[in-house]
Parts: structure tokens; C-alpha cells; sequence
């Protein structure tokens, strides 16, 4: 299975909930903090959510 990792580059302060509780579920909540994840569709899915806050790189 493929793998991305993805890196907290914006701070979630004044976002929704729904998007703080996003960065949470893929591991992130600090800015600079970096996290491996594997690539399924439910992922993905949160990445488009947040797509704006962090950095996203296929390995």
C-alpha cells in the first residue's frame, strides 16, 4: 500500500471544529509536525478537507 506523509504547515486556531478534529484524527496538531500514514480512500478524503493547512508528499 502506498504511503504519504504529511506535514502541518498552518495553525488550526479559528478554523471549524470539524477541521481541528480532522488534523487530530490524522495525527497532526502542531505546526512543523510531521506524520506517515498509508493512502486509502478514507485518508485522502480528510486530506481534501485540510488540504489547505498541510503539505502533502507520496513516498
Amino acid at each position: 500500500m502506498k504511503k504519504v506523509i504529511l506535514k502541518q504547515k498552518r495553525s488550526d486556531i479559528g478554523r471549524p471544529s470539524k477541521q481541528k478534529k480532522t488534523l487530530v484524527a490524522l495525527g497532526l496538531g502542531a505546526i512543523n509536525k510531521q506524520v506517515e500514514v498509508n493512502k486509502t480512500p478514507q485518508i485522502i478524503g480528510m486530506i481534501n478537507k485540510v488540504k489547505h493547512l498541510i503539505e502533502v508528499k507520496e513516498i
